[in-house]
């Protein structure tokens, strides 16, 4: 695909009109007629505007070999600037479920604490508790514009694809020892609960130090969410052709199981 019928394809896309685009470009009609034909190209200045409007990279105007095999390919078109916004929204969003989910199990220390006092208690898991739904419920909040690279077949500029798999696996490398440490800690904590359950250990032994190993248990969970929430961000994009066949087996499977229930 060549700049011009870029332009073509990416102006339509927008619903712009040629003095639409003029307008926002502050030149001619004529001009963006030219460039759209073939005829003409625009400069340095009008590239990067260009670029703004639709939201892709200059690489990707300019590289005329780069849709070239994919210009048969049907999917969603996702810029530079798309894919990092929608990383930047994810990590927000990860933020959010790992402290709202952190809050909620947080919520049982005050029983631990305060237990004789039945009004400080109550107040205190209250508020705890709420905050923690509150906080989650924030995070399922995410911009319209990055739900669709969750449902379609994506299409990238090659070389910013590359780049992104390669930050994938830095990122697995990255996250592997973090995660470990969350685990670690999960298992340090609920190890305490379990040898308890089994009359291992008396619990009037543990039970002074349960927040203590509650708190090692909301550290590794807030510590999991976080690394594997931005994996799975970077598994949607990367591994897009794998997630969507899963997405429509999913779909394909409960349609089905609809199905058979009438």
């Amino acid at each position: 695909m060549t700049f011009s019928e870029k332009i073509l394809k990416l102006r339509k896309e927008k619903g712009l009109s040629q003095e639409a685009l003029a307008e926002k470009l502050n030149t001619t009609r004529q001009a963006i007629s030219k460039w759209e034909n073939g005829q003409g190209f625009p400069e340095t200045e009008k590239l990067l505007m260009l670029g703004n409007i639709f939201e892709v990279s200059i690489d990707y105007l300019l590289k005329d070999t780069v849709e070239q095999s994919k210009e048969n390919e049907k999917g969603y078109y996702v810029s530079k600037e798309m894919t990092e916004g929608y990383l930047l929204s994810q990590r927000k969003m990860s933020k959010y479920f790992a402290i709202g989910f952190s809050l909620l199990i947080s919520s049982t220390i005050p029983y631990f604490i305060f237990k004789q006092d039945p009004v400080i208690l109550t107040i205190l898991i209250s508020i705890i508790a709420v905050l923690g739904i509150g906080t989650i419920t924030a995070g399922f909040i995410e911009e319209d514009r990055y739900t669709v690279l969750k449902k379609e077949a994506l299409i990238f500029d090659h070389n910013f694809l590359e780049e992104l798999k390669i930050r994938y696996e830095d990122i697995k490398k990255k996250y592997a020892v973090i995660m470990l440490v969350g685990v670690c800690s999960i298992v340090a904590g609920g190890i305490s609960f379990l040898l308890v359950r089994k009359e291992i250990v008396a619990s009037d032994v543990l039970i002074p130090y349960y927040p203590l190993f509650i708190a090692l248990i909301v550290v590794g969970v807030y510590i999991l969410i976080r690394t594997l929430s931005t994996i799975d961000a970077y598994r949607i994009l990367v591994k897009n052709e794998e997630h969507i066949n899963r997405v429509s087996n999913t779909l394909m499977k409960k349609v089905s199981k609809k199905l058979d229930n009438f």
